[in-house]
């Protein structure tokens, strides 16, 4: 790794945190790679690729140094990227003091399952990170695509715009292309939402549903999402046809790579809860979103169908056909 500049810290060793290393290096940024295991670690500094995942992705040692000691990463970077899934982040972080100076950076794109919280939020209450220096990173954009250096577009959001750009100067690059937010609540919400209507999606096509079906459904989603987003935070002029909102949908319900739609669409053709979470490899987010959104609409007295049939399919056991076929039926228009 080369001296001058300070590294950016990627914290998490699956798929996204792989393609943030990537699109990070190969725009000459330093990156100090947090690897919990030190058997990847070393296989990683050894053979200079993640033999897990995106294992067709050089890792470039001029630029990147793979670390094992968390508190060493949070201690010598002064921008810390989060890239593991939710549900280890609170074990992940645990006897870690976190600088309170230093800006972080949520990929997370899903809900920290203890406390109910999404990252920025939990940044802030369990590890009292400022608000103002907390930021997060959406899509429309799949790790596989950043792999395959196919062009492809992040969403930065950050209470204050100045925070956003900061992080969007080392992420963009010839394949990458980014917009800025100042949307941190919409935008972080979107992406734990966006994850659930996967889900759906994943069902009506594991049901046998066609295009037909589902290009009315992400329609009705958006309208959802839309109507869940402005009685969160209504004091913030949004447009749900950015990108950080409908784009990340519609890659989520329609893409190949989309882990929450696969989970969807095993429910859909009979797989248990279970099952479906035991066969797949990476944590599909939508499962605990969808507790956490049904909780809060409920409360609201939000009229949201296509998030309570996911909620019900998921955690009340109902018959995923049955369900669906109301849905499609009476709710969808």
């Amino acid at each position: 790794m080369t001296a001058g500049q300070s590294p950016i810290g990627i914290v998490g060793s699956g798929s996204w945190a792989t393609a943030l290393m990537k699109m990070i290096s190969d725009g000459g940024r330093p990156v100090k790679w947090w690897i919990r295991n030190p058997e990847k670690a070393s296989y990683i500094e050894s053979h200079l690729h993640n033999p897990d995942y995106l294992s067709s992705v050089e890792v470039h040692p001029k630029w990147v140094h793979i670390c094992t000691d968390l508190q060493e990463v949070v201690n010598t970077c002064e921008i810390i990227i989060l890239a593991i899934p939710s549900a280890f982040l609170h074990q992940g972080l645990q006897g870690i003091t976190l600088p309170t100076q230093n800006t972080y950076v949520s990929a997370i794109k899903g809900i920290e399952p203890n406390t109910q919280l999404v990252m920025a939020k939990y940044l802030e209450l369990h590890h009292h990170i400022p608000a103002n220096q907390i930021a997060i990173i959406t899509g429309p954009c799949h790790a596989e695509e950043v792999a395959a250096e196919k062009l492809s577009y992040l969403t930065v959001a950050a209470n204050q715009l100045e925070v956003a750009e900061k992080i969007k100067q080392f992420l963009v690059g010839t394949y990458i292309k980014v917009k800025c937010s100042s949307d941190l609540m919409g935008a972080e919400y979107a992406a734990v939402m966006k994850n659930i209507y996967a889900i759906g999606a994943g069902i009506a096509h594991g049901l046998g549903y066609g295009d037909n079906f589902l290009a009315l459904y992400t329609s009705c989603a958006i309208r959802e999402m839309e109507s869940f987003l402005n009685a969160l935070d209504p004091n913030v002029e949004r447009d749900v046809n950015e990108a950080a909102y409908l784009g990340d949908l519609l890659v989520t319900c329609y893409s190949q790579f989309s882990r929450n739609r696969t989970f969807g669409n095993m429910l859909g053709k009979g797989y248990s809860v279970k099952a479906a979470q035991l066969e797949m490899n990476m944590v599909a987010e939508g499962y605990y979103a969808s507790k956490l959104v049904y909780e809060k609409s409920s409360k609201r007295g939000l009229a949201l169908p296509i998030a309570d049939a996911v909620y019900q399919v998921i955690y009340e056991n109902a018959n995923a056909k049955k369900t669906f076929g109301v849905l499609s039926e009476k709710s969808l228009r």
